[in-house]
């Protein structure tokens, strides 16, 4: 279940609020330029599918976010528990970093965790299937897939270079809890 918990951002053990309703979710965020929305994500996902398998499934969500967005690329990152790499990806996630374009995700299977830092506080958002997400470009983040990751999540990129961070050296998200689903 997708949940946002509020931090003061030098205060990691005091939460400013927890919110798991949907309207509650989308006000905290959309006040710091974060779409937030829950869509059908219920189409089940064979054990093997690979990213034309999972693109297909959901074809019209991609297609239109596609265009509504103006992307130009799409794509699918699933994670299981047993993954090659599976820890070495988290730890790339784990620092904070900015891109230079918006980074919107869809959920849909397992879930994640985006930490937010904006407006002098650390939004902890709990992603789970049927969450999609569009982080504005040059919001300073990090994302936690958890110890045992399991997602799969529609990636969508405004250009051909897709994915790529700059990260900000801070060590903020050294301080906050991890997620563990």
């Amino acid at each position: 279940m997708s949940h946002l918990i509020v931090y003061p951002e030098d205060q990691p053990s005091r939460p400013l609020g927890e919110y798991t309703a949907l309207d509650d979710i989308q006000r905290e965020l959309g006040a710091i330029g974060v779409h937030f929305e829950r869509v059908d994500a219920s189409i089940p996902l064979q054990e093997g599918a690979g990213q034309d398998e999972v693109l297909a499934a959901y074809r019209d969500v991609v297609e239109a976010e596609r265009e509504a967005h103006g992307y130009e690329i799409v794509d699918v990152v699933r994670m299981k528990p047993d993954a090659p790499g599976a820890e070495q990806a988290r730890k790339k996630f784990l620092a904070e970093h900015t891109h230079a374009e918006d980074e919107s995700r869809l959920f849909v299977e397992g879930g994640g965790c985006f930490y937010l830092h904006a407006a002098g506080r650390v939004f902890q958002v709990v992603c789970a299937r049927g969450d999609l997400i569009r982080v504005p470009a040059e919001m300073r983040h990090w994302f936690d897939m958890g110890p045992r990751p399991l997602f799969a999540a529609i990636r969508f990129f405004e250009r051909p270079d897709g994915w790529v961070g700059s990260f900000t050296g801070s060590d903020i998200a050294d301080r906050f809890p991890e997620y563990a689903p």
